[in-house]
């Protein structure tokens, strides 16, 4: 019985192929702007779900629509900026900060400011 919903599932590649899947009315704006953010944070949500319906398609079914319909919610509201769902929203506010230290570490080597020959160089004019 399980089997039939999960094949159904595993031909579903897009949000807008999930929602409407599941039957969820949706505002294009929202999904063209969203739309890996709520698959990934429906994937969470049944991830957390407790005692998911394993022996009934239909209950599971109504399950992951309710969960489909909170994903989406989600960014009914707010922004993927805000909801943090991917690792790059997660560190401060979306932004990286690389210190001077690590720059510095990160140089081959030092080199000499534009005005003043290499070492190698004064070395072969002294010959």
């Amino acid at each position: 019985m399980m089997d039939n919903l999960t094949q159904q599932l595993k031909l579903l590649s897009s949000a807008e192929d999930f929602l409407g899947f599941f039957g969820v009315p949706y505002e294009p704006s929202v999904v063209h702007v969203s739309r890996l953010h709520i698959l990934k944070r429906f994937y969470q949500y049944i991830r957390q779900a407790p005692d998911l319906p394993e022996d009934n398609e239909q209950a599971l079914y109504a399950v992951y629509r309710d969960l489909l319909v909170r994903a989406y919610s989600d960014f009914v509201r707010s922004t993927p900026a805000q909801e943090k769902v991917f690792k790059v929203f997660q560190e401060v506010n979306g932004e990286q900060h690389v210190s001077l230290q690590s720059l510095k570490a990160s140089l081959p080597g030092r080199m000499p400011p534009s005005n003043t020959p290499a070492p190698e160089a004064s070395a072969l004019s002294h010959r």
